[in-house]
């Protein structure tokens, strides 16, 4: 059982026989109130965001996630196609449950998969993926007075910003929990 203060960023939670992730924890105590905690929680298996507000006294059950390693394939009309790397079992996860994680899915990409009761129900990505450059309007030189940078759109669809020297073509290493530019590959 966890209680309020072991809630946080990124912790796996069963709340109502469903697992759910924390996408994001904020404490606060006000007068005479006792502690409460604010969450917005993902649920694992249908992709649903909750906000949910837990009392200084309410504990919640740790999600029993195991881990195993999976190659994204392929995309399908409502989903996309993973294959277990021990056991070559292949397995569709819905555009609901990944979300925006797609835009860093390239065919053979190693990921992490989250299961809850042996079944399949999210991703993790690499913290860095090695993406193309699809789309990159010309650096001017001189042209830094404004932010030094500008918007290219990777093969995924993407967008990120990117120094002004990048063009279309280029490998960039892109960091995937900020989806942020990092640097050329």
């Amino acid at each position: 059982m966890l209680g309020i203060t072991e809630i946080k960023c990124g912790k796996n939670i069963l709340w109502e026989n469903a697992p759910y992730v924390v996408l994001n924890a904020e404490h606060s105590k006000t007068g005479r109130a006792g502690a409460v905690l604010r969450t917005k929680l993902k649920n694992l298996l249908t992709g649903n965001v909750l906000e949910k507000t837990f009392n200084g006294s309410d504990k919640v059950d740790e999600a029993d996630m195991s881990k195993t390693k999976a190659q994204y394939l392929y995309p399908e009309h409502d989903g996309f196609v993973f294959m277990d790397t021990n056991s070559y079992d292949q397995f569709s996860l819905s555009k609901d449950v990944i979300g925006e994680a797609n835009l860093f899915l390239l065919e053979g990409t190693e990921v992490t998969v989250l299961n809850f009761n042996d079944t399949p129900v999210n991703i993790e990505l690499p913290i860095k993926v090695t993406l193309t450059v699809v789309e990159a309007p010309p650096g001017i030189k001189g042209d830094t007075a404004g932010t030094g940078g500008k918007v290219v759109i990777m093969e995924t669809g993407l967008k990120v910003s990117a120094p002004l020297f990048i063009n279309e073509g280029d490998k960039l290493i892109i960091n995937t929990e900020k989806g942020e530019y990092v640097s050329r590959a």
